[in-house]
């Protein structure tokens, strides 16, 4: 575990940043006591990133081939404003 005193933190984030990137878990200090630990998250995200599901997809299979949107603008093209 290593530590950084406040001013190391606000002057070179960057590099406390770093530590914490390759797995460190960084306690902060004011003077000598421990105010704050930055540590790294435990679950990583997937290479891949995050998967959505296909909204268009579900909405077609609850409300079937007319969308809500195409009626929308179906009875715009149709109607005078």
């Amino acid at each position: 575990m290593k530590t950084a005193t406040i001013r190391q933190v606000r002057h070179d984030f960057s590099t406390v940043l770093a530590w914490v990137a390759a797995g460190e878990e960084v306690t902060v200090l004011n003077r000598t006591r421990p105010v704050a630990r930055i540590c790294p998250p435990r679950v990583r995200a997937p290479a891949g990133g995050i998967k959505l599901p296909d909204f268009a997809a579900r909405a077609q299979a609850v409300f079937g081939a007319h969308l809500v949107p195409n009626a929308v603008l179906r009875e715009r093209e149709e109607s005078r404003w």
